[in-house]
């Protein structure tokens, strides 16, 4: 597959739920938003048959979404139906690990090869106040953690939104737990959507991160963990793990963007912070066949997204990350 610009696509991230269990200040309003209804949401064997017909033009790769991915019922179903679809070479899946103790064994034996925790804090009374729930959702989360480690899924990358005067004080906290674990932290620009722009004076750039940590140990550039992401890594020399940033602001990635991005209710979304999208799930329903609409969003597909700190007016009018899963 490859969009008007000539990029090739062959990587999709699922969302299977708009629902999470937590309400992260950065990420969806406390009181939560209109789910989608159950109806509405494609059903397991729905986004399996996507995939199967994405995958015939050229799909590779998928990573399950949310929301949080693990509130949806019966997840190791729907891995189990995308590892039988030919030409599919890798599923990941995206999740906060707070349910994740219990299935982390499962999960892997249905097929999911590669996991990304999001964790913003190591502080347990600080994880309360980011996530606006009570602390035993971070020891939910460090249990989910320690499971992952324990089934075997690495490289295991931790995902930590970073935001100046709430948590920018433990980058050397999160980059100290490389030298010993095999975690791979990636530290990520805080991204505006409606929901989110009080956050905005506590932007902190990639570039500042690096400087910061540099400052304290130091940071070799490595190519770091496989993966389909635009992480740029670094390592503490002699460490299991590695540190990274992402930079959708201070330095877009957009030309080599090789992903379009599926929501819980069957829109074909070709960017984040883009507002073309396309319906699957009508052409899925009414005739069973998806492929023109897929060439259609491919055409559509921008060149790259205009997201700007401190206004909504490029994020594709999203009122909050969790609509489309990051």
């Amino acid at each position: 597959m490859k969009d008007q610009f000539g990029r090739g696509i062959d990587y999709l991230r699922i969302s299977v739920t708009d629902k999470c269990n937590l309400r992260c200040t950065y990420c969806m309003p406390v009181e939560g938003l209109p789910w989608i209804p159950r109806a509405e949401l494609l059903s397991y064997e729905e986004v399996a048959e996507v995939v199967r017909q994405m995958a015939a033009l050229g799909l590779r790769r998928v990573r399950l979404t949310g929301g949080e991915p693990l509130v949806r019922r019966d997840l190791p179903d729907l891995v189990r139906q995308l590892r039988e679809v030919e030409g599919i070479e890798e599923i990941s899946l995206s999740t906060n690990a707070i349910l994740l103790d219990g299935v982390a064994d499962e999960l892997r034996d249905a097929g999911v090869d590669r996991l990304n925790i999001s964790l913003d804090t190591l502080r347990r009374e600080r994880f309360a106040e980011l996530a606006r729930r009570p602390e035993r959702s971070f020891d939910a989360t460090m249990a989910g953690i320690a499971a992952a480690e324990r089934v075997g899924f690495h490289p295991l990358k931790i995902n930590v939104v970073v935001m100046r005067g709430v948590n920018d004080d433990e980058l050397a906290d999160f980059a100290a737990r490389t030298r010993d674990r095999p975690w791979h932290v990636r530290f990520i620009e805080l991204m505006p959507t409606e929901g989110n722009l009080f956050l905005s004076d506590r932007y902190v750039s990639a570039d500042e991160l690096i400087g910061r940590l540099r400052a304290l140990t130091a940071l070799v550039p490595v190519q770091g963990p496989r993966g389909n992401g635009p992480a740029t890594y670094f390592e503490i020399p002699g460490a299991q793990g590695t540190v990274g940033v992402i930079t959708p602001l201070s330095h877009n990635y957009c030309s080599k963007c090789n992903r379009m991005r599926l929501t819980a209710d069957g829109r074909l979304r070709t960017c984040l912070f883009g507002t073309h999208e396309v319906d699957l799930k009508r052409p899925l329903r009414e005739t069973g066949d998806v492929g023109a609409a897929v060439r259609e969003a491919l055409a559509g597909k921008p060149e790259r997204h205009f997201l700007r700190i401190g206004t909504a007016g490029g994020s594709g009018g999203l009122s909050a990350l969790s609509q489309v899963g990051g």
